[in-house]
């Protein structure tokens, strides 16, 4: 199920049949996904499926650490060019912690939409926090909200109809500095959040 700015694509469906740029290799215990880290960012940590281990090779994880300002120059460049992808799951309802899929994500950073919202919102966390470190997560929950209310219906025995509950629908970037006296991160003063939206609206 596509979108100009957001694609969602069952686990399964992306393990089978990869979108171009993408290769699966099936082992006997699990998968291995590679990747062109020219073309994509990959934001995805190994996990354990009903099908066995499955590595996203290239992949950066869904917490990128960057030290200096070359590292972070270098990821917030890939952000705002790349088609970005990240694994969450949704749920039948906000009480229920079972998982009924998983889903890859991928979002169009080079979308201007996309870019100026990345932009912004890096833009001021970095003028908001107080010391040299910081971590900031990037949130897709209102863009899938939105996309699910249009394209996704989740029916169980328990509740037919209802809207999915996106888990894990976020990235982090944690920047670290070597200040020696870097109380506000020590403290837990400069983390910072920021969503992303596929309209102005927030509608999709």
């Amino acid at each position: 199920m596509t979108d100009s700015r957001l694609t969602v694509t069952e686990l399964e469906e992306f393990l089978q049949n990869p979108p171009l740029g993408f290769s699966v290799i099936a082992l006997g215990s699990g998968y291995r996904v590679h990747s062109d880290p020219e073309e994509s960012l990959v934001l995805i940590d190994e996990f354990e499926s009903c099908g066995g281990r499955i590595v996203f090779q290239k992949s950066l994880g869904r917490t990128v650490k960057v030290e200096n300002l070359w590292q972070y120059t270098s990821f917030r460049k890939s952000l705002l060019s790349r088609r970005i992808y990240v694994l969450v799951s949704a749920c039948c309802c906000a009480q229920s912690r079972r998982d009924l899929k998983h889903y890859v994500v991928s979002l169009q950073g080079s979308d201007p939409f996309i870019k100026w919202q990345l932009e912004k919102g890096l833009d001021w966390t970095i003028s908001s926090v107080a010391g040299e470190s910081y971590r900031v997560e990037i949130d897709l929950s209102e863009a899938l909200e939105s996309w699910g209310a249009k394209h996704i219906r989740i029916e169980t025995e328990e509740a037919m109809g209802d809207r999915p509950v996106w888990r894990d629908a976020s990235f982090t970037l944690k920047y670290y500095s070597d200040a020696l006296f870097d109380f506000p991160h020590w403290f837990g003063f400069s983390k910072r959040k920021f969503n992303l939206r596929l309209t102005q609206g927030g509608s999709g």
